[in-house]
């Protein structure tokens, strides 16, 4: 297979079925359960044009082998937004395909056409076969995150 085997197109209202299982392999994938009722709301503002936040799904013929999910945000460094690319997720058996990096262009395209003055990400410091990818498509901030959450 080839990169260009693989298409990619923003996520529409008939392809739940398509999203929900990579959905799911990207939170086992990092050993989380987020509740049905997150998802469904997740899913609903993925779909809503008035959210700062869309997704893709990296498509292998019928098949959906790979999500992305992107959010715009203000910034006070910059007068254009940042968006933050949440989530990307692809396949097991399709890693090394090409498919990541085409899902992370996808969000540079969005990114660039909204006017964007950054696309940044996260991801775990274990998760070093992504980083070598990740090393080639983008600058490493030097940043360290710190959270708390606000949830009971």
């Amino acid at each position: 297979m080839t990169t260009t085997d693989i298409v990619i197109r923003p996520i529409g209202p008939a392809d739940h079925a398509a999203w929900m299982p990579l959905w799911r392999g990207y939170q086992r994938f990092y050993q989380v359960d987020i509740p049905d009722e997150v998802s469904a709301v997740t899913w609903a503002r993925l779909l809503d044009p008035a959210e700062p936040m869309g997704g893709a799904l990296a498509w292998q013929g019928d098949r959906a082998v790979g999500l992305v999910h992107h959010i715009r945000h203000r910034s006070c460094w910059t007068t254009g937004d940042y968006c933050y690319l949440q989530d990307l997720f692809v396949a097991a058996d399709i890693r090394g395909s090409g498919a990541g990096r085409r899902l992370i262009a996808h969000v540079y395209d969005i990114a660039r056409a909204a006017g964007c003055a950054r696309v940044y990400w996260l991801t775990h410091e274990t998760n070093t076969t992504a980083m070598q990818l990740y090393d080639k498509v983008a600058d490493r901030s030097g940043f360290v995150q710190y959270r708390r959450s606000l949830q009971v």
